[in-house]
């Protein structure tokens, strides 16, 4: 068997209802360690404008690049992983599609007793989480004043975003890792499970909201560096 590709690029891609700054404490500790990353801010108009920004940004890579995603993020690197650079993936909290799901699927049928996120009504093509119940659903772990700012500065997750499928998925042929946040009360961690299992994912568990990539960066950078090999 051939030894792992090592890789020095990372590159992070967020979810729904959050922009790219929620990855800061990630991002500082892997530069810390010499890693090369960037960031993608999704427009989270559409999937496929959000694969698109996702591999601008990998066409800027000179090598082997990690790609991460959050939430919503993991349908996106679910795509856009097929880039030649990438090496590996990483869902943290995320949802990881097979050809011909989206994220409207993957939710569809929740299973009983499971918290329902708070997502409102949507309002010209966009969606919104209730701001009074964002830090419960989204944020439960972080101080409250940083689960008011997430709540406050939510970006509007576009219908054709959710319902985006999937046509390629890069996990078929990608080595791919799994963060659990066993708290986590917009993914129910046990979809969680089946979604890392189903995608023959490496998966660890730790305790966490679904902001965990927020609330735990230490995990999720170790989790990262991993797949670096």
């Amino acid at each position: 068997m051939s030894s792992p590709v090592q890789a020095r690029n990372i590159v992070l891609v967020h979810g729904g209802f959050v922009d790219g700054s929620g990855w800061k404490g990630v991002y500082d500790l892997l530069r810390a360690d010499g890693y090369n990353v960037r960031i993608v801010q999704n427009p989270t108009l559409s999937l496929e404008g959000d694969v698109a920004a996702t591999q601008l940004v990998l066409d800027a890579q000179d090598g082997p690049t990690v790609l991460v995603g959050h939430s919503y993020g993991g349908a996106v690197i679910t795509e856009a992983g097929n880039h030649e650079s990438v090496s590996a993936l990483v869902y943290i909290a995320a949802f990881v599609p097979d050809k011909g799901e989206s994220v409207n699927t993957l939710i569809a049928d929740p299973p009983p007793g499971a918290p329902v996120p708070p997502i409102l009504p949507p309002v010209a093509g966009f969606l919104h989480l209730d701001r009074e119940k964002f830090a419960a659903s989204f944020a439960g772990d972080l101080p409250a004043d940083e689960a008011q700012f997430l709540a406050d500065s939510q970006v509007p997750w576009g219908l054709e975003a959710l319902d985006g499928t999937v046509s390629s998925p890069a996990w078929h042929t990608k080595p791919s890792h799994y963060l659990i946040a066993s708290d986590d009360r917009m993914i129910p961690p046990a979809a969680q499970h089946f979604m890392a299992e189903r995608a023959g994912a490496s998966a660890v568990t730790t305790g966490g909201s679904h902001a965990v990539y927020v609330s735990k960066p230490h995990e999720v950078a170790e989790l990262i560096k991993q797949a670096a090999g």
